[in-house]
């Protein structure tokens, strides 16, 4: 089943008098459960297209249809709405809160979303980090984890509202490459449980990894 749709896609941004054209025409179909890579030179667009499959940009022209929902027309706080809901990103540098435990920091979609009370939250969160291996790092606050601990916690953190679609920004970028194959190993058993995945990556070898590899050159996509 087609789950994200990108058609006639384009994104200009301007800066003062000028207009940069960061995508132009993409259209993209992406079927639940697959496991893509977007992969492209710096500035090529590929962060751009996750930004629009999260709602977090909107297109200048054309639609994003997800789930047979356009989403790039709802109104801020639907879209937020929409987006906690049905979408966990993963970014690069974690962005974890140093002052919140490994614990705290999986619970923050869930206390956002106001879902459930406080201890349902906290044993969904504690769920999510076993999953990924830290059911022994729950009070540890991230200064006290390595990198690799902390990507971990924000993929506990994606988790949190169980999401159908996992994007991940560089998700492995800032890990050595021991660590970074560790982490794809993670998200393919997220994958064989049936979540999409979508990542921007540099990695030649992460991306050589995926089921399905779209290449992106000066905001159009030379390879699907």
């Amino acid at each position: 089943m087609v789950q994200i749709q990108l058609k006639n896609l384009e994104k200009v941004y301007k800066t003062g008098k000028m207009e940069f054209l960061a995508l132009k025409n993409i259209n993209l179909e992406i079927h639940e459960g697959e496991l893509t890579a977007i992969v492209g030179p710096s500035g090529s667009g590929k962060s751009t297209i996750l930004n629009m499959i999260t709602g977090i940009d909107r297109p200048t022209n054309g639609k994003v249809i997800i789930n047979g929902k356009r989403i790039d027309n709802l109104k801020e706080d639907q879209l937020s709405k929409w987006r906690g809901e049905n979408v966990g990103i993963i970014f690069q540098f974690f962005q974890l809160f140093p002052t919140l435990t490994a614990l705290e920091n999986a619970m923050l979609p869930l206390d956002f979303a106001r879902r459930g009370k406080v201890d349902e939250r906290r044993r969904i969160a504690k769920r999510n980090l076993e999953l990924v291996g830290l059911g022994d790092k729950l009070d540890n606050l991230p200064s006290e984890l390595s990198g690799g601990e902390q990507q971990r916690v924000a993929i506990a953190r994606a988790l949190a509202n169980d999401p159908q679609i996992i994007i991940g920004d560089e998700p492995t970028g800032n890990l050595d490459s021991k660590t970074e194959a560790v982490m794809f190993e993670l998200l393919q058993e997220l994958n064989s449980r049936g979540k999409t995945i979508i990542y921007v990556t540099h990695s030649k070898d992460l991306a050589e990894k995926a089921r399905r590899k779209i290449v992106i050159l000066d905001g159009r996509i030379a390879n699907t």
